[in-house]
């Protein structure tokens, strides 16, 4: 009985060009296009308004300071209307106003207010710039200061005391070379195989669908079918899994502290709980183009729900609660645990443990499923019954 199952699956696969396409070099492409757009590592040039009111050398001395920094590629702007226009139209990502008398305020111990605005819609990229900005500009004013304390008698060696009594060094405990690979891509990799995984198991099950009087029905094999469909689906998607682990750290090298290996366990039970949810809406809606409209705006925003961006206890609720259905969220806390701690084994079965909530989801398949399941002719095929209805 399985064996004709395998077969008559494996056949469908053969004829479906899309199916064979999602399985195959659709996730190789998709993974290393992925790759290649963030295998600079680090952002680089990114365009910055600078506003210099004041045009002195002072002024002219900290846009400098700027144009050193290797993230920033400074572009002057005549007035603070113009840059904010270009923040608007996304020409620069961010600005910095130098105000006027901006050097006689320096030089006579005054606090000059030097105004810095960035887009915070690009997250990452604003973060960045708010960083570098405030240290560049930080680097060149220390300089000034230590000028006006030098013409003011200070002793050389009290001076950089005196401007910094307290020096504060950050340092990445999982990123030392803040490498946006080892951070970003991993994630979205992850996002991505969990949306095509979906599509491939989505699609297999529509082509179960027998239609009768404008009506979809399951056929009597639906459970024998269904099991079928995972233990074929499963392998050859947990292959596409390993190799983006393979690829990051290994290929590429990535740092890695706990072994990979566990991972793949992780990655299993992320594809059961994938496949429950995935089951749950294929049997409740049973049309294909609502399935797979409903699955991917489900599971598309998968990346930043994983907490890796954006903090999760400062999501929204309803954020919060849709990150906990989402099987690629529970996963994530197993890749970061494995990769930047090195935990063992028994850590990760743990958490696997818990998915036991997806479990409460298989009562609702076999309520839908079994309602359904049930075609009024049932002598006939599906060919059969859709032939009729045509």
């Amino acid at each position: 009985m399985m064996t004709e199952l395998f077969k008559r699956e494996f056949n469908a696969l053969w004829h479906s060009p899309w199916q064979l396409a999602l399985i195959s070099y659709i996730p190789l492409i998709g993974v290393l296009a992925l790759w290649w757009l963030f295998s600079a590592g680090l952002p680089r040039q990114l365009p910055v308004a600078v506003v210099d009111v004041d045009n002195s050398q002072i002024s002219r001395m900290l846009t400098r300071q700027l144009a050193a920094n290797a993230v920033i590629a400074p572009q002057s702007y005549a007035n603070e209307a113009q840059a904010v226009e270009a923040m608007r139209q996304t020409q620069v990502y961010a600005m910095v106003v130098l105000p006027y008398q901006l050097k006689k305020d320096l030089l006579t111990g005054q606090q000059p207010t030097i105004d810095i605005r960035y887009n915070s819609q690009f997250l990452l990229v604003g973060k960045l710039l708010s960083s570098q900005l405030q240290l560049s500009l930080a680097e060149g004013l220390t300089q000034i200061g230590q000028q006006r304390l030098l013409l003011n008698g200070a002793n050389k060696a009290t001076v950089d005391v005196s401007l910094s009594p307290i020096t504060n060094q950050t340092t990445a405990l999982f990123n030392r070379n803040n490498n946006y690979v080892g951070f970003l891509v991993p994630p979205i990799l992850i996002a991505l195989w969990q949306l095509l995984s979906m599509l491939v198991f989505i699609n297999s099950l529509n082509q179960e669908l027998v239609l009768y009087q404008n009506r979809y029905y399951f056929p009597k094999q639906i459970w024998a079918l269904i099991a079928t469909k995972i233990l074929f689906y499963s392998p050859i998607m947990l292959l596409h899994g390993g190799f983006i682990l393979l690829w990051l750290y290994h290929y590429l090298g990535l740092p890695a502290a706990g072994a990979l290996v566990d991972l793949t366990l992780a990655q299993l039970a992320m594809l059961m709980a994938l496949w429950l949810m995935v089951l749950v809406i294929f049997t409740g809606m049973r049309d294909s183009a609502r399935s797979v409209s409903f699955c991917t705006a489900l599971f598309a925003p998968a990346f930043a729900f994983m907490g890796i961006t954006f903090p999760v206890n400062d999501m929204p609720l309803l954020a919060q609660w849709w990150r906990l259905i989402m099987p690629s969220s529970h996963y994530i806390d197993s890749h970061v645990s494995v990769i930047s701690y090195g935990v063992k084994l028994p850590h990760v079965l743990g958490q696997i443990s818990g998915y036991w909530g997806f479990l409460l989801l298989l009562p609702f398949i076999v309520f839908f499923a079994n309602k359904a399941k049930d075609v009024p002719k049932t002598d006939l095929t599906s060919s059969d019954v859709n032939q009729e209805v045509s």
